[in-house]
């Protein structure tokens, strides 16, 4: 058995190493970061240390958001570089609940170019909250995520919406978060991603 267990968690590290700990999301943007919003190595809880959590205002409803957000066949527009390219399906469903996946064209040069993402959707409210969690088929046909998880959620603003963008990496075991350096990228990398989702709604 102890043999057995030991093959599951290799299994299991190797598919978490095949994921990319972002999946794209994501210049100057009037966001702010929350005061947990901090990089591992600042004070503060573990919570505080192993997320970021940024919001901005956005000129758009929340369903008009929500829409953007549930429709993998748009998901390149909340990302400004090039590194999510687009649907791995031709005529993507757009997400209605928990457990749906959708899956990504990506592309950057620290993965060696082209690669797959699958996300499953872990939080689903509809105009309210949206939160997947990305990852990668195993040759068995098993979904591996590597921990990290990202959120959106919603809120009326007059006659636009809040939008509050959270990355979580807190279920990545320490030793993953030092090999894939996590966080790989600042809280601007998420005031980047709002704003771009800014721009998408306003060209809907």
């Amino acid at each position: 058995m102890a043999h057995e267990h030991r093959d599951r968690t290799d299994r299991r590290r190797r598919r978490r190493r095949r994921s990319s700990p972002a999946d794209g999301r994501t210049a100057d943007a009037p966001g702010t970061s929350s005061p947990g919003a901090s990089s591992p190595g600042a004070g503060g809880s573990p919570e505080e240390t192993s997320r970021y959590v940024v919001s901005r205002s956005v000129a758009a409803s929340p369903a008009t958001v929500f829409a953007l957000l549930t429709d993998p066949s748009r998901h390149h527009e909340t990302e400004p570089t090039d590194w999510v390219r687009g649907p791995l399906e031709e005529d993507p469903a757009p997400l209605t609940e928990v457990g749906q996946v959708f899956g990504i064209e990506m592309f950057h040069e620290n993965a060696h170019g082209r690669y797959d993402m699958h996300n499953r959707v872990i939080a689903f409210e509809t105009d309210r909250t949206v939160a997947w969690e990305p990852g990668q088929y195993a040759p068995d046909g098993e979904l591996g995520t590597g921990g990290w998880t990202w959120r959106y959620d919603l809120a009326p603003e007059g006659e636009g919406t809040r939008v509050t963008l959270t990355y979580d990496w807190s279920a990545v075991p320490v030793g993953l978060r030092e090999e894939f350096g996590l966080p790989p990228f600042p809280p601007s990398f998420l005031e980047e991603s709002l704003a771009a989702l800014e721009r998408a709604v306003g060209t809907a």
